[in-house]
């Protein structure tokens, strides 16, 4: 009989214990790791008490391999890709300035392409908040609010104070809006209310943190504002409406149920009865989305490009091949609304520990340095010690951020 669990398949059966992985390691060290665990409570969040794991990695893969940071640094092909894929847009809500958009080719269009595309925007701006497409920060604002306007709302700016927050405090409540929140979970904990979830994930991901916590706006957000309005008038002016329809609904398909929108499960969502936080993907769709499937590559070193993550993990296997990833991106959705072990409380949370008025703001503190024996003092020009120094304490390039 096929092991479809090999797929991400989403059988069940009564017993939890019989129940097939829905995640896979590649060179599993740890017996533990292919027993399926006890499922999770669905009233509550897992609660934890531990330090987010990735600071803790990336100190130890500096100590094996400092040769690492080598691989830290803006990736030149980054704004090339947004050229073309903002062009791809602007070429299709052109060619169908005149086409119904409640019709089976303009729908098929924003779904298939739109949605593909947008996706890849939504991505490439998240590469770009990390300021990995030029060396200076303030081109790399700029090719986020031009990366921004294909989607036909602003959210480049807000993004980028959101995401740092959520690297820098991972898992934190109130502070790291990219976990659900209560009445989510009282709502929505069931197949509906997570199809609900599935087909709307964008919305939520984009209203969720105005009502969790509110930023300080900023000369860019005004700038994100004022770019995308005037963008978006000269659209509809020079095409008609039915042109900036096609990028909305891009974007929401984007963010809905397409293949690609599974990542946003697929990251931090717990699964397997484990409290593992971070899941990679390591499959052919990388190629659509700036290889944001080697997530937990990027959150142990958000400096490293996405040309350059499957690099990282060919440098470190011993620190990835053992850890469990998703199989396919398709099948995690799939999975998360049909196995009732998974839902909208499989997220691990802590207790905020607060966070600067300013959350870009760069971090005072340098990474910690493991220490060594006292027996064997390492030299403080050692290429571990320098390459720790290179980096703040949640891994970003000292004054990068």
């Amino acid at each position: 009989m096929l092991d479809f669990s090999l797929f991400g398949g989403a059988e069940t059966a009564a017993d939890w214990a019989k129940l097939p992985r829905r995640t896979l390691a590649t060179s599993p060290r740890d017996p533990s790791i292919n027993v399926r665990q006890p499922p999770q409570d669905p009233n509550d969040f897992l609660w934890l008490m531990t330090e987010e794991p990735h600071r803790s990695r990336r100190m130890a893969i500096l100590k094996a391999h400092p040769e690492v940071t080598k691989l830290m640094g803006h990736e030149p092909l980054t704004k090339w890709v947004v050229l073309l894929v903002v062009s791809i847009q602007l070429a299709c809500a052109f060619l169908l300035r005149n086409t119904h958009p409640l019709s089976w080719k303009f729908l098929l269009t924003a779904y298939a392409v739109g949605g593909t595309a947008n996706q890849n925007l939504f991505l490439a701006i998240h590469e770009i908040t990390h300021n990995l497409g030029f060396k200076g920060i303030k081109a790399n604002k700029l090719l986020a609010v031009f990366a921004n306007f294909p989607i036909g709302i602003p959210y480049a700016a807000a993004f980028k104070g959101y995401h740092i927050e959520h690297h820098k405090f991972l898992g934190e409540d109130g502070i790291d809006t990219d976990l659900p929140s209560r009445i989510e979970l009282l709502c929505l904990n069931n197949v509906l209310g997570k199809v609900f979830f599935c087909t709307f994930q964008i919305l939520f991901y984009a209203l969720r943190p105005g009502f969790i916590r509110a930023q300080t706006l900023t000369q860019w957000h005004l700038v994100n504002v004022v770019a995308q309005l005037a963008f978006d008038y000269v659209l509809v002016t020079t095409c008609g409406r039915n042109a900036l329809i096609y990028l909305i609904m891009s974007a929401f398909f984007a963010g809905s149920l397409h293949p690609c929108a599974a990542h946003f499960i697929a990251e931090h969502f717990l699964w397997d009865g484990t409290d593992q936080e971070t899941y990679s993907y390591y499959g052919p769709l990388n190629v659509l989305a700036y290889n944001v499937g080697y997530h937990n590559e990027h959150h142990d070193f958000p400096s490293i490009p996405w040309t350059r993550l499957p690099a990282l993990r060919a440098l470190a296997p011993e620190f990835y091949d053992n850890i469990p990833s998703h199989p396919s991106w398709p099948m995690v959705t799939v999975n998360f609304i049909l196995d009732r072990d998974i839902g909208i409380f499989s997220r691990g949370k802590r207790i905020g520990r607060g966070v600067p008025k300013d959350p870009l703001a760069h971090a005072t503190e340098k990474s910690e340095i493991i220490p060594t024996p006292a027996s064997e003092p390492e030299p403080e020009s050692s290429p571990r010690r320098r390459a720790a120094a290179a980096l703040d304490a949640d891994g970003f390039l000292q004054g990068k951020q």
